[in-house]
C-alpha cells in the first residue's frame, strides 16, 4: 500500500544513507515475521507489528511525512520499492 512506502522510506531517513538498502532488508523481513507470527497466534507481534510494513517502520523514529519533492525522501522510496523488487524477485526462484 502506498501508506506503507511511506512509512518505509520516512524510517530510512535519519538513517546514514550507506545503511539505508540494510534497514530496507531489514523491515520487509521484520514485516514477514510478525505477518506469519499474526497468522500463527491471532495477534500482532510485539516488536514488529500486525505484519505491514508501516507497522514495522514505523516501530523505529520517523519524521513528518516530507513533500514529494523532498530529493533525499524520493530516494528513499526508491530504495524501498527496491527493496520489493528484490524479495519478490526472491520469492519467486524455484
Amino acid at each position: 500500500m502506498p501508506g506503507d512506502i511511506s512509512a518505509a522510506a520516512r524510517a530510512l531517513l535519519p538513517v546514514p544513507p550507506a545503511q539505508r538498502r540494510q534497514l530496507a532488508a531489514r523491515l520487509l523481513r521484520e514485516a514477514h515475521a510478525a505477518d506469519c507470527y499474526r497468522k500463527r497466534f491471532k495477534k500482532a507481534h510485539a516488536m514488529w507489528g500486525n505484519g505491514t510494513l508501516m507497522a514495522a517502520a514505523l516501530k523505529r523514529p520517523t519524521g513528518r511525512e516530507p513533500r514529494l519533492d523532498d530529493q533525499e525522501y524520493l530516494e528513499c522510496q526508491s530504495i524501498v520499492f527496491n527493496a520489493l523488487q528484490v524479495r519478490n524477485k526472491w520469492k519467486r526462484t524455484p
